[in-house]
């Protein structure tokens, strides 16, 4: 059972999704959930079925105090690399709430202090404390579906089923059909990638 809170009832909860993908954005999200909040299936996003954080997305976004997602795109993690990216989307998401927390929790090690705000990072934070469970559902499902946009543009990539990680799929259309606007030209695209000409 995931908790509700670690020091403060009107904490935010911040996830993101994407930082190890070749392709498209790192997606973030915040959010701060109500006290009386409780869901039993409710769990660090990437321990859910595709079907089930569809389920919860409106869930949280209906019983959420305020929730917030931003994406950051290529040119900025290539600019600014993507742990950088990752709280750069973060604070952004961040941005959008209304109230604003008087505690921020944050999944993993790495953070930068928000505005005065107290924060503690928590390694898989996303399997213990339901607002960051609950943001990594929002930030990958947002992602998601900005993947399967651009999957229009570009289908030889299959962003649809891939999302923009690194499968061998993935990999081998880069090789066939080279880059595109979308992708993170600052990543290793493929392991041959002294010979890739960007």
């Amino acid at each position: 059972m995931l908790a509700p809170f670690l020091k403060s009832i009107f904490e935010a909860g911040t996830d993101e999704a994407g930082r190890g993908c070749l392709a498209g954005p790192v997606t973030a999200a915040a959010l701060i959930l109500p006290k009386s909040f409780k869901n039993n299936t409710l769990n660090d996003s990437k321990q859910l079925s595709e079907s089930k954080r569809l389920l919860l997305r409106p869930l949280l976004e209906s019983e959420a105090v305020c929730f917030g997602v931003a994406h950051i795109y290529p040119e900025k993690i290539d600019e600014i690399n993507i742990l950088n990216a990752s709280i750069l989307a973060m604070h952004k998401a961040i941005d959008q709430l209304d109230p604003l927390p008087e505690f921020i929790i944050v999944d993993g090690n790495r953070f930068k202090p928000y505005k005065k705000i107290a924060h503690e990072c928590i390694i898989k934070g996303d399997s213990k404390y339901l607002s960051i469970a609950g943001a990594s559902v929002l930030a990958k499902t947002y992602r998601d579906a900005y993947m399967e946009e651009i999957d229009k543009e570009f289908p030889m990539y299959n962003w649809k089923q891939n999302k923009g990680y690194p499968t061998k799929e993935h990999r081998e259309a880069i090789r066939t059909h080279g880059i595109t606007k979308y992708h993170r030209k600052s990543f290793r695209l493929l392991p041959e990638q002294l010979s890739l000409a960007l």
